[in-house]
């Protein structure tokens, strides 16, 4: 049984995290519970705040303060996107006090339950630390891409592998999780990345194996064989009729953009007597970066020198980020490539982009900060490739000794 403690160090320490990431509301010990206090809605005056406390019903333990502070984020959360409803936690906490000791009286019904679930408490605050991470609000349209088709899908498959075998968040639950894709899959490697974060955040060990039972991230090994030559990718844009997308093509084919990284870079580098070299704006899911062409003699063969004098000449779709996300206008892209039935995919077209450098021999470094990710990354997508080049490297470099030597 949990006993009351001093937890005065320990909630100094909370509140002072909270206050540092921006965080108004406190954790406060009152009697033997723990209450939130801060600015919330007015009950009374709709659109007004005031400082008020909020009872939780968590007694006042070691354990009631990990609780109190889930409960805290998840309040936080409620009250950034406008869902706070004062209905939800009445119904949670108003209830006599002779059942405060039981910690089931404290499951309310609906959407309140999500309160004093664990796992979606866990993920509230795992969401609420990723978007509070001082890098990612450099750039919130794309943290808010990322959180979108790179976590939440993951964390919603973890959460209902949690409900449907009754585990908590541990090793068990996230190895099950990561083996519920299919093997040597993207979304297998993905969601290993979004779990390996989780991990972190909540000091959960891994299994030993992890790494190798995320493998598979980047290109499908039935597909790394068949991506288009450079004369393929030359005809393709052949069946373009608009001239507008007829330049996104080549934009994408010469750099290896991205597809949303079209219509969020500065192109006036491209205009005459400009070095063309791109770059890449902070607002995209990687911020910004420069990005070189490969081949050269593309600029001028897809006549991408138009867009450095009027870059409006791509075509005009929704690029306000208030009214739409990065994901949306990647998703304009792959759509207009599909209408058009070309042979390939705008991956494709970036994928080549990526061998092409392996093969002039551009170090990896170099070529992984031009596509805006990792060198771990670029190291597994290509692998392939990569080995390959370092093995002919290797045997060119002993037949010239050899023949030096002869």
């Amino acid at each position: 049984m949990t006993t009351t403690v001093d937890l005065s160090d320990d909630l100094e320490v909370i509140n002072s995290a909270m206050s540092s990431d921006g965080i108004r509301l406190r954790i406060e010990k009152r009697g033997e519970r723990l209450n939130l206090r801060g600015p919330l809605p007015c009950r009374t005056t709709p659109g007004r705040t005031r400082m008020q406390r909020l009872s939780l019903g968590v007694p006042a333990t070691t354990d009631g303060l990990q609780e109190a502070k889930q409960l805290l984020l998840l309040v936080d959360l409620q009250l950034r996107r406008d869902q706070f409803d004062w209905q939800q936690w009445t119904k949670q906490t108003a209830r006599p006090a002779s059942d405060l000791s039981k910690t089931s009286s404290r499951r309310s019904e609906g959407r309140s339950l999500q309160s004093s679930d664990p796992i979606t408490l866990q993920l509230a605050g795992f969401e609420k630390s990723f978007f509070c991470d001082p890098i990612r609000r450099r750039s919130p349209a794309g943290s808010r891409t990322t959180w979108s088709s790179a976590y939440r899908p993951y964390l919603r498959r973890l959460k209902g592998i949690a409900e449907e075998r009754n585990l908590s968040l541990g090793t068990e639950l996230l190895a099950l999780t990561l083996s519920s894709y299919a093997d040597a899959s993207r979304s297998r490697q993905q969601c290993a990345t979004s779990l390996s974060a989780l991990a972190r955040h909540y000091a959960i060990p891994l299994p030993d194996n992890w790494r190798a039972e995320a493998a598979g991230y980047g290109l499908h090994r039935a597909r790394f064989r068949q991506l288009p030559s450079d004369g393929q990718i030359l005809e393709a844009v052949l069946r373009i009729p608009n001239p507008g997308w007829r330049l996104a093509f080549g934009l994408m084919a010469t750099y290896g953009l991205r597809n949303h990284e079209l219509f969020f870079a500065d192109l006036s580098a491209l205009a005459p007597g400009g070095d063309h070299v791109l770059r890449i704006l902070p607002t995209t899911k990687t911020g910004e970066h420069q990005v070189w062409p490969f081949h050269p003699d593309w600029v001028e063969r897809f006549q991408l020198c138009e867009l450095g004098r009027t870059p409006n000449l791509l075509p005009s779709i929704n690029t306000d980020l208030n009214r739409t996300t990065l994901q949306q206008v990647g998703r304009r892209v792959a759509e207009q490539f599909r209408r058009y039935e070309l042979p390939l995919t705008p991956y494709d077209l970036r994928h080549a982009w990526a061998v092409r450098t392996i093969h002039i021999g551009l170090p990896d470094t170099v070529a992984a900060r031009m596509m805006g990710h990792s060198v771990a990354i670029h190291t597994r997508t290509y692998h392939h490739w990569i080995t390959r080049r370092d093995q002919q490297q290797a045997v060119d470099a002993a037949l010239a000794r050899q023949k030096n030597t002869g």
